[in-house]
């Protein structure tokens, strides 16, 4: 179930993560933070919004919706964060609008967005400081290449299939 569904108070689990919408972006915006652009710490609507001072924000939603993935719609924006990375600086970016909570992926819809940075940006995105969070060099050596984020993400089978395994052993609730 999602929390909203349960009838239980929203809690914030951190400062910056405000809202159900929030969390549920973050497991694939958060890996993005460690690079030059901002996830929208320091504005109202953190880990809703990706830009950077650098970035088209019209050319980068209409490549991601270009790319038809589940559950989600990019809309441009301009935005400057008060704190944080680009504080006080003004940034081109987009807004997140999930559409489809059950089936959004967000590591996917991150990778998403982490390819069209590649695409898009290569002299300006710091690619490899996207390894701090992302922590796989497999993955990352992926990505310099220009493989897409599905490809990306089909490598991690086995190793997820070997995890899953076990993991099995240990569930308490299956």
């Amino acid at each position: 179930m999602w929390l909203d569904e349960t009838n239980l108070l929203w809690v914030n689990p951190s400062p910056n993560m405000r809202s159900l919408t929030e969390a549920t972006l973050y497991p694939g915006i958060g890996l993005l933070e460690t690079t030059n652009v901002s996830v929208g710490r320091g504005t109202d609507t953190p880990f809703e919004v990706v830009g950077a001072p650098w970035i088209d924000g019209q050319q980068l939603a209409s490549y991601l919706n270009n790319r038809r993935i589940v559950g989600v719609r990019f809309v441009p924006l301009r935005f400057t964060p008060r704190s944080s990375v680009y504080k006080d600086e003004e940034c081109g970016g987009v807004n997140i609008i999930i559409t489809d909570r059950a089936r959004f992926r967000p590591v996917f819809n991150g990778l998403e967005i982490a390819v069209a940075l590649r695409e898009l940006y290569p002299a300006q995105w710091k690619v490899d400081n996207y390894i701090r969070l992302l922590v796989n060099a497999d993955s990352l050596e992926r990505l310099k290449r220009g493989e897409s984020a599905g490809d990306i993400q089909r490598s991690w089978a086995a190793q997820l299939e070997d995890f899953q395994g076990k993991r099995a052993r240990v569930l308490i609730y299956k």
